[in-house]
């Protein structure tokens, strides 16, 4: 019983330091605001809706990749019936051509390191432009 004072102090403490983060999240960090993005000028409809491409994007390139790499498919042919080459450089990177103001942005803000660019060459920064 002499060392009930440390103890609940120990406990008190541990307690403090397990749940801080909720506290900095919750209470005292507001997280940061959320990215605008900046949408191709010029260009009145993706490849599917906006809401589909902000939540879904990443499994329309997954299915794409499969489909060329295992399947040799290379037309996708959206909800609305239009036809698109299924390529990030050829489609996707010819209205979002700017990847640090549309990938980028996003991908940092949600701590996202997605592994397109170890085979994709982003054309600007390779100086080879937009085809």
């Amino acid at each position: 019983m002499y060392d009930a004072g440390k103890i609940m102090t120990g406990l008190v403490v541990f307690l403090v330091i397990l749940t801080l983060p909720f506290w900095y999240s919750g209470a005292m960090g507001k997280g940061g605001a959320r990215p605008e993005v900046k949408l191709p000028e010029g260009e009145k409809k993706c490849v599917e809706s906006k809401e589909y491409m902000r939540d879904s994007h990443m499994d329309l390139l997954n299915q794409w990749r499969d489909a060329v790499v295992r399947e040799g498919k290379h037309t996708y042919v959206s909800e609305g019936g239009a036809r698109h080459e299924m390529s990030l450089t050829n489609s996707c990177m010819k209205c979002h051509a700017d990847r640090a103001q549309f990938c980028d942005r996003c991908h940092v803000y949600l701590s996202l390191n997605p592994f397109c660019w170890d085979c994709h060459l982003d054309r600007k920064q390779t100086g080879q432009g937009a085809k």
